[in-house]
This record gives structure tokens, C-alpha cells and sequence, in this order.
């Protein structure tokens, strides 16, 4: 599931791809609050993986329910979550290799 934290006003240069595993057993909230005119919010499942892009300067919260209470378990700088991109190269072979049947 990808889901994308954009503003009309951002400079897209200045975003970047982060992901999120909920590893307990427990629903869990995402949300983005730190930043002014912005709103994140999404709901992790257990198991789930969240890709998302945020501002570098973003902070994913997490929060779980206790019963009737919101608990607010982490706050994690998006910087942190930050997917490391690897430039794929094809695959060369030599001119002179045959391919043998």
C-alpha cells in the first residue's frame, strides 16, 4: 500500500520516500503533525508496510488505542524512515559470449 503526503505548494525536490512496518499485533495510527498546513494520517494494520513521501523535516507519529484511549507510542523523524534508493544497472554480457543451446 502506498500512500503519498503531498502539498500543492511543496517543492518535490525536498520530499522524501520513507517506509513504515507495524511489527506488533496492534492497529496503529501514522499520523504527520509537526508541520503547519499539512495533514497525514493513516491507519497501519498489523503486518502492514506504509510507504509514503513526507518533507525531510517531517515527524511520523504512532499511535495505538487502549480501549476508549489513544496512546501516543513513538514520534520518528522521517529522515530516519528514509528509503535508500539503488540505481538498478542492466545486466551486460561481453560481445564475444555466445549463449550456448
Amino acid at each position: 500500500m502506498t500512500k503519498l503526503l503531498s502539498h500543492g505548494l511543496c517543492n518535490c525536490a525536498a520530499q522524501i520516500r520513507c517506509s513504515y512496518v507495524n511489527a506488533t499485533s496492534q492497529i496503529q495510527i501514522a499520523r504527520i503533525t509537526n508541520l503547519p498546513h499539512w495533514y497525514f494520517e493513516r491507519t497501519v494494520l498489523p503486518g502492514q508496510h506504509l510507504l509514503f513521501e513526507a518533507l525531510l523535516e517531517a515527524q511520523l507519529e504512532i499511535h495505538t488505542s487502549m480501549m476508549i484511549t489513544a496512546i501516543l507510542l513513538d514520534k520518528i523523524p522521517c529522515e530516519h524512515l528514509r528509503i535508500k534508493e539503488k540505481l538498478a544497472s542492466p545486466l551486460r554480457l561481453p560481445m564475444n559470449r555466445r549463449w550456448k543451446e
